[in-house]
C-alpha cells in the first residue's frame, strides 16, 4: 500500500523563501536609503579606525531589508499602542542623530563666566566645532546626549560608568594654534563637591588642610549640608570650560606684570584683554553709565567699596584699554586708574601648584614648561608639584617620594616620558579667570573643540523689552581674534 506521508519542508529552504521574497517586496527607495546609510556607516567605520564596527552593519541590514527582528511590529497595531510607539520610534531616532552630531561634529555650550569677556560674554550660546582639533572618541559612550554630567529635572547622573573607553582622538583639520579660544573639560572636574563649584574640590582640601584639617575628604562628607555629595567623574563628563590657548606643548612660559612670554619673548595681548583697576571716586557712579560702556553689574558692585592707601573710595572693576580711556574722563574718578595687580591691596596668592611654595603669584609666576608628548623631563624635587598631577591623574600612574628619591609604579627614576599633549589656558579678563594659573596644565584629552560661532545671546541682566536679546551677536565670529 502507497505511503500517505509527505515529505517535510526544510526550514532552511523555507527562511531562504521568505527572505528572497521579502527582499523582493523591498521598496527602491528603501534601497536608496539603505545604500546612503551604509556608505555613511563606512565612512564612520574608516575615519574610527577601528574594522570591529563593521559588525554593526548587519544591524542595518535587518533594519532596512531583512526585517529579522520585528523592529516595527507597532505599526501593525491600532490605538493608542500605534500612536504612543510612533512617537518613541521618533524621538529614538533623534536622540541618536543628535549622540552622534554632539559625539563627532560639534554641539551648543553657553559661557557661565566672563572670564573671556570682551571676546565671548557671559549669555553667549555657541556652537563648539569637534571636527577642528579632531573629534574625541566618547569615553563613557553610555549617555544622555542632551546633559553633560547630570539629567535636567530629575537630577540624576546623565551617563554610565561602564563601559569606560580609553582615550582616542580622530584626525582633525589642524592643530590648536597660540591664541585659540578652546572648550575643554575642567582638568580638576574628576573629584566634586556638588554644591560647590568654585572654588573647586582641591582647592577647598587645600585651604581645610592650611586651617589644620587633616581630612579633608572627610570632613567635607560629614558636612553635606554644606558641599553636599563628593562624586568622581570621568574625563568627558566633567564640567566644560572656555578659555584662550597660550602656551602649547614643549613651550617654556614665564609671567612677568601680567605680560606672558613664551620661550622668553613676550607674546601679543588679544585686542580684548581686560584686568581690572582701582578706581577712586568722589561718589557712586550709576549703573547706566557702568552698563553704556559694557561693564556687567556682577563686575561692578552697587557703589564704591572700601578705601584705598590714599584714603578715597574706589571700585575695583575689569576694563579692556578703551574702556578704561572713557572712564577716566568721568567727572566722578578722583585720581589715576591703577592696576590691581600694582596696587598691594589684594592676595594674588594661591597660584598653581597648590602647597607648592615657588612665590608664584596671579601676575609673576614661572618659568615653566608645558609638558610635549614624548618628551622626557628630568623630575626632581624642586620641580615635581609642577609635573606630579599630569604624571599621577592625567597619565595614571602610581607616584610616590620616599626618602627624598622618586618612584613610578615602584621603580625609582629621575625622568619621566610624557604620553600626552598639555597646553597653558588664560581667560581674556585677566583678574577675574579660573584658568591655568590656579590648576595648572590642561591634558589632549580634555579637549572638546573650538567654538565657531554665537547662535544666540542674552543678557541675562536685562529684560525682554529692555534688549536681553543681543541681536547683533547672532552668528558672530566665536573665535574675533585668531589670527595669532
Amino acid at each position: 500500500m502507497p505511503s500517505t506521508n509527505t515529505p517535510k519542508a526544510d526550514p532552511t529552504e523555507k527562511g531562504m523563501k521568505s527572505l528572497r521574497q521579502r527582499i523582493k517586496e523591498i521598496k527602491t527607495t528603501r534601497w536608496i536609503r539603505f545604500g546612503v546609510v551604509s556608505v555613511l556607516f563606512f565612512l564612520w567605520v574608516i575615519w574610527m579606525g577601528n574594522p570591529w564596527l563593521s559588525i554593526f552593519w548587519l544591524l542595518l541590514l535587518d533594519i532596512y531589508i531583512t526585517a529579522y527582528i520585528p523592529w516595527t511590529w507597532w505599526k501593525k497595531t491600532k490605538g493608542p499602542t500605534r500612536t504612543v510607539m510612533g512617537w518613541v520610534d521618533a524621538i529614538v531616532y533623534a536622540l541618536v542623530l543628535v549622540y552622534f552630531i554632539f559625539a563627532f561634529i560639534g554641539q551648543n555650550y553657553k559661557i557661565p563666566s566672563s572670564s573671556l569677556e570682551k571676546s565671548l560674554l557671559v549669555g553667549d550660546y555657541l556652537w563648539v566645532n569637534k571636527t577642528l582639533f579632531g573629534p574625541r572618541v566618547p569615553q563613557t559612550p553610555l549617555h544622555f546626549p542632551l546633559a553633560q554630567h547630570t539629567m535636567p529635572v530629575i537630577g540624576t547622573k546623565s551617563y554610565l560608568d561602564n563601559p569606560q573607553l580609553s582615550y582616542h582622538r580622530l584626525p582633525g583639520i589642524r592643530e590648536i594654534r597660540r591664541g585659540d579660544i578652546v572648550v575643554f573639560n575642567y582638568p580638576q572636574g574628576d573629584t566634586v563637591a556638588l554644591k560647590i563649584q568654585n572654588p573647586d574640590y582641591y582647592q577647598i582640601a587645600y585651604e581645610l588642610r592650611r586651617s589644620g584639617i587633616e581630612n579633608p575628604r572627610e570632613f567635607m562628607e560629614q558636612n553635606r549640608d554644606r558641599y553636599g555629595e563628593i562624586v568622581w567623574r570621568p574625563v568627558d563628563r566633567r564640567e566644560n570650560y572656555v578659555k584662550r590657548a597660550i602656551g602649547l606643548p614643549g613651550e617654556r612660559l614665564m609671567i612677568r606684570n601680567d605680560s606672558v612670554f613664551i620661550n622668553g619673548r613676550p607674546i601679543a595681548e588679544p585686542d580684548n584683554v581686560q584686568y581690572n583697576y582701582i578706581i577712586p571716586v568722589s561718589g557712586p557712579v550709576s549703573e547706566e553709565k557702568w552698563s553704556e560702556i559694557g561693564v556687567r553689574a556682577d563686575d561692578h558692585g552697587m557703589a564704591p567699596v572700601g578705601a584705598d592707601i590714599t584714603g578715597f573710595s574706589f571700585y575695583d572693576v575689569p576694563l579692556t584699554g578703551a574702556m578704561k580711556a572713557q572712564v577716566e574722563k568721568w567727572p566722578e574718578v578722583n585720581g589715576p586708574l591703577r592696576k590691581e595687580s600694582s596696587t598691594g591691596l589684594f592676595d594674588l596668592s594661591g597660584m598653581f601648584p597648590l602647597g607648592a611654595d615657588y612665590g608664584w603669584t596671579r601676575p609673576d609666576m614661572g618659568e615653566l614648561w608645558i609638558p610635549k608628548r614624548g618628551s622626557t623631563l628630568h623630575l626632581t624635587l624642586a620641580n615635581l608639584p609642577v609635573y606630579e598631577r599630569a604624571i599621577r591623574v592625567y597619565e595614571g600612574n602610581d607616584l610616590q617620594v620616599r626618602d627624598g628619591k622618586i618612584y613610578i609604579n615602584g621603580e625609582q627614576t629621575d625622568y619621566y616620558t610624557f604620553k600626552l599633549d598639555y597646553y597653558w589656558m588664560m581667560g581674556d579678563n585677566r583678574d577675574r579667570s579660573a584658568d591655568s594659573r590656579y590648576w595648572g596644565f590642561v591634558p589632549e584629552d580634555h579637549i572638546v573643540g573650538a567654538p565657531m560661532f554665537v547662535i544666540a545671546s542674552f543678557d541675562e541682566e536685562k529684560g525682554w523689552f529692555d534688549g536681553k536679546i543681543r541681536w547683533n551677536r547672532i552668528l558672530r565670529d566665536a573665535n574675533p581674534d585668531d589670527k595669532w
